[in-house]
């Protein structure tokens, strides 16, 4: 009887801290646990008390790396409770600094997290040494996001501007049209982005997995909309409770979550590239067709949908910063009683927040769900349709493969809780 162990103490290039375990019995997979240990951070339950307007700086914590994804939809669902209905130009600027964090976010991914796999790299540290240009054009695209994400919200990580209503502050004129002028510039770094990451050797990966995303009938959904599905799910985000749920499972501190009545499901840049490819900016959405990928259930093309994506940001950040001349204009509203919801998608994915306020503008209730936590299950199914392909390798491959797989939904594991240590056991 052969033996085989992997383990991998800490996994690199992913948020937080987690574990996988696989036993093979016979030269099949006995059993396969995503075990997630990182402990429980409580946001839902401390937040219960706090007075409505405390919230969005609150949840901004709970992610360093989309902070104004929890803020944006934290008002949104607050908005929802309070019957506000804010002005185009604030739900402008809200989408523009949404897209910012998606700037960032899918660079970071791209080329910090994922491409050093791709191309036999430990780091992007080490990659700078043979390709020191791709990496000062990540570096310059990350920049430009952060920056875009201090004009908007006042400031790089955890922004303050945004509020219930609209926003305390609003950027000029000016500034708006300056960082047009290095966006503008900075199409020539995503265009490359694409050509790079549709280029790579993809490892196959087929499963019939349900992928979810927000839709809506006029553009690229990322504040709003319903949330759709390729198999027919399609609601406003007040019945997403009634649809979505959660189960513990004894492994992991973090949720699974599942669609009632069938199984896990996939969030993120590909189930939004394959669902909403026809909404895409005309670039995009021309470079899309022509790679001739989309639509795909395989995994390993999350970067390319991430590289699709960020042209697409960056395009529609000029459009609307072509149409933006900012004035203050909040919404006056009265505090009351109610219960709010909402979706958006944040860089990774459907990102749930819901509040039950009383009277006095008080948390009774927090309902928190992020997109990491919407994947974790699928994480999980994925890895068993793809391990038994690996289990003979050598034991470093087979572990960094195992690791891609992880490393395809960029996941916050520290956001998910409400990675990699690799241990294979063979009986």
């Amino acid at each position: 009887m052969t033996e085989k162990a992997i383990q991998v103490d800490y996994i690199a290039r992913v948020e937080g801290e987690g574990a996988l375990k696989i036993k093979v019995k016979d030269g099949n997979i006995s059993e396969l646990q995503l075990r997630i240990f990182e402990p429980p951070r409580f946001f839902q339950g401390f937040l219960v008390g706090r007075r409505y307007d405390e919230v969005p700086g609150i949840v901004s914590r709970i992610c360093g790396i989309c902070p104004a994804s929890h803020q944006i939809t934290a008002i949104q669902a607050l908005e929802d409770a309070l019957g506000i209905e804010v002005s185009q130009q604030t739900r402008d600027l809200r989408l523009l600094l949404a897209l910012s964090q998606w700037i960032q976010s899918h660079t970071l991914h791209i080329y910090f997290l994922a491409l050093p796999d791709f191309l036999g790299y430990e780091s992007a540290i080490a990659m700078a040494k043979d390709h020191l240009a791709t990496v000062q054009r990540a570096l310059e695209l990350k920049r430009l996001g952060n920056d875009l994400t201090m004009l908007v919200g006042g400031r790089e990580v955890h922004p303050v501007t945004p509020a219930v209503g609209g926003f305390t502050s609003v950027p000029g004129r000016q500034e708006l049209q300056a960082i047009g002028e290095r966006l503008a510039v900075a199409r020539a770094d995503a265009l490359a982005t694409i050509d790079l990451v549709a280029s790579l050797s993809v490892p196959s990966l087929e499963r019939d997995t349900e992928h979810v995303a927000l839709s809506s009938t006029g553009d690229y959904a990322v504040n709003g909309g319903r949330l759709v599905s390729t198999k027919g799910l399609n609601i406003p985000a007040w019945q997403y409770r009634s649809h979505i749920k959660e189960r513990h499972l004894e492994h992991s501190n973090a949720l699974h979550s599942y669609i009632e009545g069938r199984s896990s499901f996939l969030v993120g840049p590909l189930a939004r590239v394959n669902l909403n490819l026809d909404k895409l900016t005309p670039a995009a959405r021309k470079i899309a067709r022509e790679i001739g990928v989309f639509p795909t259930s395989n995994p390993f093309y999350s970067a390319l949908a991430r590289s699709i994506e960020l042209l697409h940001s960056i395009d529609a950040c000029l459009a609307l910063i072509d149409g933006l001349d900012p004035r203050p204009d909040n919404v006056p509203y009265t505090v009351q009683a109610g219960q709010g919801f909402a979706i958006t998608e944040a860089p990774r994915g459907v990102l749930y927040h819901s509040y039950r306020l009383n009277n006095q503008g008080l948390i009774e209730e927090a309902d928190i769900v992020t997109p990491t936590a919407h994947n974790v299950a699928s994480m999980e199914e994925d890895l068993r349709v793809f391990a038994p392909g690996v289990l003979d390798l050598p034991l470093e491959e087979a572990t960094l493969k195992c690791e891609m797989v992880i490393r395809n939904y960029d996941p916050c594991i520290s956001c998910s809780i409400h990675f990699l240590r690799l241990e294979i056991e063979r009986e």
